[in-house]
C-alpha cells in the first residue's frame, strides 16, 4: 500500500511539473502573439516622469534639434552638452551657421570628432537658408547633406510631429530584448524591418508622436543599456518584455564582430621657433579634412631618422627637448604616435604655418596630446 501511495505521488508530482510548463509555454506563446502597441502608454508616462532634461528636448525648433542630432552621432550625451550651448550661443540661427567663416567653424567643433558633420552641417544650413527654411517632412529632410534615415525620422517627428520611426542602437537593443529578436541588428535588413514594426508603434496624439521616439531612445540609454545587463526592475514595459521572461535580455542584441581597426604609426614634430610652433593643413579630402595639424610622418623613427626627415625640411635641429608617445582611436583606424619637441632654425617647407597661438586654428583631439604641451610652452590655450 505504501508503495502504491509513494508512485501515485510521483506521478501527481509529474503532472503537475507538466501542467506548470504548459500554463508557463501558454502565457509565452500569449505573450508573443500580444501586440506591441501595449507597451506605448506605460512607455511615455514613465518617460514624461523621469527623463532627463536635455536642453533640445525643450525646444520644437528644427535647426536646434538638427544641430544636437548631428552632434549626438557618434558622441556622449555628456560630451555634447558645452558644445551645444556654445554653439549656439555663437550661431543662434541657421543663417549664422551659414554666413559663418569655416575656420571659425571648425575650431567650435574641435574635439567632438567627425569633422564631416560640420562641413555638412554648414552645407545643409546654406541650403535651408537658400529656401526659406527647414523642410518639414522625412523625405524632404534626406535631401539636406549629412542627414540619414535616423536623423530624418528624428527630426520630422520632434519639430514638426510626422508618425516616423528613428531607429538607432538603443532602439535596436530595446526592440530585440523585447521581441527576444536574434536577427543581426547590424544587417541593413533587419535594421529596415525593426523600423516597421516600430512604426507599427506610434501613438496617435502629436504630444506623444513627438516624444515616442525619444522614449524609447531614452530607455534604451539610461534602463535597457549597453555595456552590462538591463535594469530589468526599473523597466515600464517589463510584463511586455519577452527577453526578460526567457532569460535572454542580457545576451540581445546579437551583432557580428567588428572588424579590428588597422593600426598606423606616425611620428609627430612639435617644432619650436621664436616663440612659435609649426602647423600644416591637412590634404582636403579623407580622414581629418582640411584641419591643421602638427607635421607628422608616417611610421615609428628615431632621432637620427627623424633628424633626416627636419634636413629634408630644411630645418636645424637645436635643441631635442622632449619625446611624448601618444594614442588615439578612430571608428576603423588606431594612430600610435611617436612625437618629438624640440627647438629648430630655418623655414621649413611653404606649407608650414609658423603661429604663436593655437586659439584660432582647428587642430583636431588626435593630436590633443601635442596640443597641450604647445600650449604650456607657447604661454596660451589650445
Amino acid at each position: 500500500m505504501g508503495r502504491y501511495i509513494s508512485t501515485l505521488h510521483s506521478q501527481l508530482s509529474t503532472l503537475k511539473i507538466v501542467c506548470a510548463f504548459s500554463l508557463f509555454c501558454a502565457i509565452l506563446l500569449a505573450m508573443e502573439q500580444m501586440d506591441l502597441s501595449k507597451a506605448v502608454r506605460p512607455l511615455l508616462d514613465w518617460y514624461r516622469n523621469n527623463a532627463r532634461d536635455l536642453p533640445w528636448r525643450r525646444t520644437r525648433d528644427p535647426y536646434r534639434i538638427w544641430v544636437s542630432e548631428i552632434m549626438l552621432q557618434q558622441t556622449r550625451v555628456a560630451a555634447v552638452l558645452g558644445y551645444y550651448a556654445r554653439f549656439l550661443e555663437t550661431f543662434p540661427t541657421v543663417e549664422a551657421l551659414a554666413a559663418a567663416p569655416e575656420d571659425r567653424l571648425m575650431k567650435l567643433w574641435e574635439g567632438l570628432g567627425y569633422y564631416s558633420r560640420a562641413r555638412n552641417l554648414q552645407r545643409a544650413a546654406r541650403l535651408v537658408a537658400e529656401r526659406g527654411g527647414f523642410p518639414d517632412t522625412r523625405a524632404g529632410l534626406l535631401e539636406l547633406p549629412g542627414v540619414g534615415d535616423y536623423t530624418a525620422s528624428a527630426i520630422a517627428s520632434a519639430a514638426f510631429g510626422r508618425r516616423e520611426a528613428a531607429v538607432d542602437g538603443n532602439v535596436l537593443r530595446v526592440y530585440a530584448r523585447l521581441t527576444d529578436c536574434h536577427d543581426d541588428v547590424s544587417d541593413p535588413g533587419v535594421k529596415k524591418a525593426v523600423r516597421a514594426r516600430v512604426q507599427e508603434m506610434f501613438p496617435e496624439e502629436e504630444a506623444d508622436i513627438r516624444i515616442f521616439n525619444q522614449a524609447l531612445m531614452e530607455l534604451g540609454a539610461t534602463v535597457c543599456g549597453p555595456n552590462g545587463p538591463p535594469r530589468c526592475l526599473l523597466c515600464p514595459v517589463r510584463d511586455f518584455c519577452l527577453g526578460q521572461a526567457r532569460c535572454t535580455a542580457e545576451t540581445l542584441p546579437v551583432k557580428k564582430p567588428k572588424k579590428a581597426r588597422r593600426v598606423e604609426e606616425k611620428t609627430v614634430f612639435l617644432l619650436l621657433r621664436n616663440g612659435e610652433t609649426a602647423l600644416r593643413k591637412r590634404p582636403g579630402t579623407g580622414l581629418l579634412a582640411g584641419l591643421w595639424e602638427f607635421p607628422n610622418v608616417e611610421g615609428s623613427l628615431d632621432e637620427s631618422a627623424a633628424g633626416k626627415i627636419l634636413a629634408a625640411w630644411g630645418l636645424e635641429p637645436k635643441v631635442w627637448r622632449s619625446r611624448l608617445a601618444a594614442r588615439h582611436i578612430f571608428t576603423h583606424v588606431e594612430w600610435h604616435m611617436t612625437g618629438y619637441v624640440l627647438e629648430v632654425s630655418g623655414e621649413g617647407p611653404p606649407e608650414f604655418l609658423w603661429t604663436g597661438s593655437l586659439e584660432s586654428r582647428a587642430v583636431p583631439s588626435a593630436f590633443a596630446r601635442y596640443s597641450a604641451e604647445a600650449a604650456r610652452l607657447l604661454g596660451g590655450t589650445p
